[in-house]
């Protein structure tokens, strides 16, 4: 008996998909890997933010910290051994900034984690299936794109009293998914009209074997460039939210040890402790620097039109 067409179709498909794991590798390689060492923003950005992921995961074991006062010690200006000099109470700087990127980083990490869970839930369901929620969905979104975030972040902070990374991660994401709800609705109402679509559903695919097979892995490259810049503004609004002594989690968190050093403990009009303010202010500037040039390195990988590189 001759076999349909259809069965063909979805034979071939199939064998398209198995795809050994050294091809994988092979091909991830020559998809990233090879295109960011390539591009020198990616390139730069990459190793920075490598800098700082090493320091949270592996800094803390190699750099102790001691937070015994030593006022004798207050102030010490950068030497062998205290790299970043002393804070107001002697304690070493330098193995504060290196505990307080873990919490930094996991902050920054959760917030835009629980945003990009949100804005690829609503972003989907709305551009998939349209109609009245569609309407729906985007009125909510459009109502937290006008209110202003960083107040609301503020004022539920200083509501809610937040004791942990994970909560305060939770109020900073609740005002950073809108704007890409809004543009993953955008580009899935765009993908859903396509001819690779339609095909999935002339062969009986399953939603969600067309949300998660074929939809998202196109988005995936806009995600994980917004994912970073997400990172960033979740890094500026909870050192903003710490810097002004709303949320005071941990006294290593450069929020925190900013506020201790310009507002409580005058290091800003002290010449001695002029290293004690730089030194998490330079970290954050940074940080987002590495960020920002990784993001804008992936966005002209993903982008022929912006590609700097042959």
């Amino acid at each position: 008996m001759r076999r349909m067409p259809v069965e063909m179709i979805k034979e071939v498909i199939t064998e398209e998909r198995k795809k050994t794991l050294k091809e994988a590798l092979v091909e991830f390689y020559y998809s990233w890997i090879r295109p960011i060492l390539k591009n020198r923003r990616a390139f730069i950005g990459s190793l920075i933010l490598l800098m700082f992921i090493s320091m949270a995961t592996v800094g803390p074991l190699i750099v102790p910290l001691d937070l015994t006062t030593r006022w004798e010690q207050r102030f010490l200006p950068p030497s062998w051994e205290h790299p970043l000099g002393t804070d107001y109470a002697g304690r070493d700087i330098f193995q504060q900034i290196v505990h307080g990127s873990r919490e930094v980083l996991t902050i920054a990490f959760l917030a835009a984690a629980y945003a990009i869970l949100i804005a690829i839930s609503i972003g989907i369901v709305s551009g998939y299936l349209g109609g009245v929620v569609d309407a729906f969905l985007m009125g909510i979104t459009d109502i937290f794109l006008t209110i202003p975030s960083f107040p609301v972040m503020l004022i539920i902070a200083v509501t809610v009293r937040v004791a942990d990374p994970f909560s305060f991660a939770a109020i900073l994401a609740i005002w950073m998914w809108a704007g890409l709800a809004r543009s993953i609705r955008a580009q899935v109402r765009s993908l859903r009209e396509r001819e690779f679509i339609e095909a999935a559903k002339v062969l009986g695919m399953s939603t969600r074997h067309i949300v998660f097979k074929e939809i998202l892995p196109n988005i995936a490259p806009y995600i994980t460039i917004y994912f970073i810049r997400m990172m960033k503004g979740a890094i500026t609004a909870s050192v903003g939210i710490m810097f002004l002594g709303v949320v005071p989690l941990s006294i290593v968190h450069w929020g925190v040890m900013m506020n201790l050093a310009m507002f409580q403990y005058g290091a800003v009009y002290v010449p001695e402790g002029i290293f004690y303010a730089l030194s998490p202010l330079m970290a954050i500037v940074l940080l987002e620097y590495g960020a920002i040039c990784f993001a804008s390195g992936v966005e002209e990988i993903v982008n022929p039109r912006l590609k700097t590189y042959e």
